[in-house]
């Protein structure tokens, strides 16, 4: 009894934070369907985490593992993150991809960088509760930790 009460409990923990365990069915099911390898790469929108260059170079290992000569689907849920980042997320994304594109699919929200991400596939999937955002620059002071300012208000404020 005791195992399979720790069973339940895992799967409703993995199922409350989202984890892999709850969506792992769901990703068999659309490799199926898409006939292509599905790659999920979520941030949180919750915790101050965002898309930077140490995802490309962790998403880029795990690419090098797979085998993408049909292509590849990412998942993208994220708030954003730097531009320049998603731009190498972007390249390798095409790169290890055996077709040279990828599609996304956004199940929920990919916004600024991740939409960034988003632009870059040949394909993007969304259901009607889904969305992306604008992408909205931004620039970070070494003396102002933690602020960032937007490009667009410090182009006006020259431009005024």
């Amino acid at each position: 009894m005791s195992g399979s009460k720790n069973f339940i409990l895992r799967r409703i923990y993995d199922e409350e934070e989202k984890g892999h365990g709850a969506r792992r069915s769901l990703y068999v099911q659309l490799e199926r369907n898409l006939k292509r390898p599905v790659v999920a790469y979520f941030t949180s929108f919750i915790h101050p985490v965002h898309i930077d260059n140490d995802d490309a170079d962790i998403l880029a290992g795990m690419l090098q593992g797979m085998d993408l000569s049909k292509g590849l689907a990412l998942i993208i849920s994220s708030p954003g993150g730097y531009g320049l980042a998603a731009e190498r997320i972007i390249k390798i994304c095409k790169s290890y991809s055996g077709t040279g594109e990828y599609w996304a699919i956004v199940p929920s929200r990919a916004k600024s960088a991740a939409t960034m991400i988003c632009l870059g596939a040949s394909r993007i999937y969304m259901s009607s509760a889904s969305e992306m955002g604008p992408i909205d620059p931004q620039i970070s002071l070494p003396e102002k930790e933690g602020i960032s300012y937007p490009i667009s208000g410090i182009i006006e404020s020259y431009e005024r």
